[in-house]
This record gives structure tokens, C-alpha cells and sequence, in this order.
């Protein structure tokens, strides 16, 4: 993970930005592969992963039910279990891995013996009872074990055995991609009917289309019931995991507030990502946006300066990005169906409009949504709440206003280690 970053990272304004940007492997499907590649039967070769903090904690996790795991710089060579993930001796920490944690769940249920998976103080504050609920009714005995529908969650252990299930997924698709990803393996056929609204619906998508490329069919019966039928396993696979459009956001954003040119070469035209939504929004501002075969290319600066909307429930983790891009129009954007940002790494809503207002932008906050309206106009030193969309979003402010200072630049270790490097590239 490199050495920790302890002091303040200051950010240098920039202007005109002309500059051509990698940005690492997508945290979503890497972690998604890590579980299949893990489950399967012989070895698959996971290139351009994501290395961060994050799947490094589930890499370490799967190793200890059983899977072998080898990093060579950016790729990721495993040799699954096929199928008979081991209990292991001891707890499972996770760090404040929410996806990770949630995913392993589900796969722990496919052990013999009881496994305890816990998580860092945040992550012991963030819900998982319905996923809890669910497994329950498919007959797995599984448990908060301070009863407060947080991690830590004891599983006893003896595989899934199948059948009906119904789930609420209106705080988290990271629920319904849990259960998806460990049904493959259960005694009997698996049906899951939704409950509600479903939040963050292309990461369901990313879920069903890997476990595709891996083997597995997902039949989707209506847009609420989803079976995995029975007697499925992963195949080994060569994989090359695409670019992450979450990070690609900072990037777009620093070129529609600074003006000038980003290119992003790794981000793929026929991606399921819904953060490259993001695309649109910025044309909408006025941005030039061109997404082809040879990648992302961005054009600022804003032109469009009227009141707008955007209903947001399905895109979470570009919030940060647009929010701070919203700080540099004279209009109100109003940022839509966000209430599920508050149990995240931090409590996304409140963090946001806390940091906009110390660079000058008017916010008004909501339960499940805000408004904000710039123009940002002053520096100050950002409180990053140990979350690094806030780091990575206000250190794209940054380049815009003179005196901007991330406190906590270490915390980008999360999804994204070398993006200090990444955004010195665009001066």
C-alpha cells in the first residue's frame, strides 16, 4: 500500500487543464471477479485489477477461506475452491470495506463451521440486516452479533440450502449482489424477489454480467425477481477488469470547472457502469463529452448556468463529484434520491454540504436530497471523514481555488492509491 501520507496534501490551481490520465481497474468488478475467481474450480488470471485497501482486505479475507491469491503488480493470479470455501480458524476483518464485507457474507454461508466477519468502527454503524434476513429464509443461520442489524455478523455455517427469498434492497444493491453471487452453489435453485425500491441498480447489473463471463446464468423473471438455478459454477478465467468510471469522474469534473481537455484512454464505450452517467450530466452543463473505442474525452468549461435536477438513486458514488462541479454554477442543481449516501463511508449528504459551504457555495440539505448553488469562491482545509470520495472530489475543488488543503489524503488508499500522482499529472 506504500508509505502513510500524514500531513495535509495542498492543492496547486491549475487552468486550462490539456492532459491524458489512466485511471485504475474498476473496485466493483474487481472485487465481484475476486469472489467468483475465488468460488471457482482451477486458476484464473485477473488482469488490470484494482489494488487499493479495499480488495486487498477481500483478498486477504478469501485467503483465508481457502483460496490462493497471488498479486504480480496489477494482476491477480487465483486458484479457487471449487465451490468449498473453508471456515477459517479465526474472525474475518474487513477494514471499512462495505461491499467486500457484504459479498463475503453471502460466500461464508457456503462454509462448514462458524465464521465471524467484522469491520472497522464505521463499518460496525453501516446496516446489513436485511442480507442477514434474506439468508435466513434460504436457511442459513446468521446473526448481528450486537443485535443492532450492523457487523459484526456470525454465520453457522453448512452451506445455502436454497429456495424463496425476499429481500429489501432499498438501502444497498450490494445486498441482492451477495446473494446473486454466492447462489450458484446452494443445494437447490435460488429465487430472490425484491421488496421495494431497488438503490444502485447498475451494480446489480455489473454483478449478473460477471458472473456471466464466469460461467453463471441469473434469470431475471421481471425487474423484482431474480432465480439462480441449480447445479451453476464458476468457471477459471483470463479476465481483464476495465477502468473504474467512479474515479474517471474526478477527472471529467476537473475539466469542466477548470476548463481544457481530459482524456481517459481505459474507460470502455459498451461499459454497464452507471457512474459514466456522469457523461450526460456534463453535456448538460455544456461540457464537450465524447465516450468511443479509444476511450472518454472531456471538455470544459461549464456554460450552462440554469437551475437543474437529477434524480441520483441509481449512481451513487458520482454524487461527490457532481456536488463539488455544482459549487462552480451560478444556478441551483439539485441533487436527487440521495438519502442512501448517509450510510456510506460516511455520512455522504452532511460531509458534502459541511465542505461546500467552507468553499463559499450555498447548500441546503435534505434527508434524501441537496441543492446546492456556487459559486465556490474560497480555500480552506477539507475534513475528509476517513471517506475518499469526499478527499478525491474536494481535492478536484482544489485546482480551481487557491488554498485548498485535503487533511486526509491518505484515505484515497481506499479505491484509488495513486491518485495524488494521477491529478499532478494535469498540471
Amino acid at each position: 500500500m506504500g508509505n502513510r501520507l500524514d500531513e495535509a496534501m495542498k492543492i496547486r490551481p491549475v487552468h486550462d487543464i490539456d492532459a491524458a490520465v489512466t485511471v485504475p481497474g474498476s473496485k466493483s468488478y474487481t472485487q465481484r471477479a475476486l469472489i467468483a475467481a475465488a468460488l471457482a474450480d482451477g486458476r484464473s488470471v485477473l488482469r488490470h485489477a484494482l489494488i487499493s485497501e479495499d480488495t486487498q482486505y477481500l483478498a486477504a479475507a478469501l485467503r483465508q477461506l481457502g483460496a490462493a491469491i497471488e498479486q504480480k503488480g496489477n494482476t491477480l493470479v487465483v486458484d479457487g475452491v471449487d465451490g468449498r470455501p473453508e471456515a477459517p480458524s479465526g474472525p474475518i476483518g474487513m477494514g471499512n470495506n462495505g461491499t467486500g464485507l457484504r459479498l463475503l457474507t453471502s460466500v461464508a454461508a457456503l462454509c462448514y463451521g462458524t465464521v465471524t466477519i467484522d469491520g472497522s468502527p464505521r463499518m460496525r454503524q453501516r446496516p446489513i440486516q436485511p442480507l442477514i434476513d434474506a439468508l435466513s429464509t434460504l436457511g442459513v443461520q446468521a446473526e448481528s452479533l450486537r443485535g443492532n442489524g450492523c457487523p459484526p455478523v456470525r454465520i453457522r455455517a453448512e452451506g445455502i440450502p436454497g429456495g424463496k427469498t425476499r429481500l429489501d434492497a432499498g438501502l444497498s444493491s450490494q445486498y441482492l449482489s451477495a446473494l446473486l453471487l454466492a447462489a450458484p452453489y446452494a443445494a437447490g435453485e435460488v429465487t430472490i424477489r425484491l421488496q421495494g425500491s431497488l438503490a444502485s441498480q447498475p451494480y446489480v447489473d455489473i454483478t449478473i454480467d460477471l458472473m456471466k463471463t464466469f460461467g453463471v446464468r441469473v434469470v431475471r423473471q421481471d425487474e423484482k425477481t431474480f432465480t439462480v438455478p441449480s447445479s451453476q459454477a464458476y468457471v477459471a478465467t483470463d479476465y481483464v477488469v476495465e477502468g473504474d468510471a467512479s474515479s474517471a469522474t474526478y477527472f471529467m469534473a476537473a475539466a469542466a470547472i477548470c476548463g481544457g481537455s481530459v482524456r481517459i484512454a481505459n474507460i470502455r464505450q459498451d461499459s454497464l457502469q452507471g457512474d459514466l452517467r456522469f457523461c450526460n450530466i456534463l453535456k448538460t452543463f455544456g461540457c464537450i463529452v465524447q465516450l468511443s473505442d479509444s476511450g472518454l474525452h472531456v471538455e470544459g468549461p461549464l456554460t450552462n448556468h440554469r437551475d437543474l435536477g437529477f434524480d441520483l438513486g441509481d449512481v451513487p458514488d458520482l454524487v461527490p463529484a457532481l456536488a463539488v462541479v455544482s459549487a462552480f454554477r451560478r444556478g441551483k442543481t439539485r441533487l436527487g434520491n440521495i438519502g442512501h449516501l448517509r450510510v456510506k463511508e460516511c455520512d455522504r449528504i452532511s460531509a458534502l454540504a459541511t465542505e461546500l459551504r467552507r468553499i463559499g457555495a450555498t447548500v441546503e440539505e435534505k434527508d434524501n436530497e441537496m441543492t446546492v448553488q456556487g459559486i465556490a469562491y474560497r480555500g480552506g482545509d477539507i475534513a475528509c471523514y476517513n471517506d475518499h470520495r469526499i478527499a478525491m472530489s474536494f481535492a478536484v475543488a482544489g485546482l480551481a481555488i487557491e488554498g485548498i488543503s485535503i487533511t486526509d489524503p491518505d484515505c484515497v488508499k481506499k479505491s484509488f492509491p495513486d491518485f495524488w500522482q494521477t491529478l499532478q499529472a494535469l498540471s
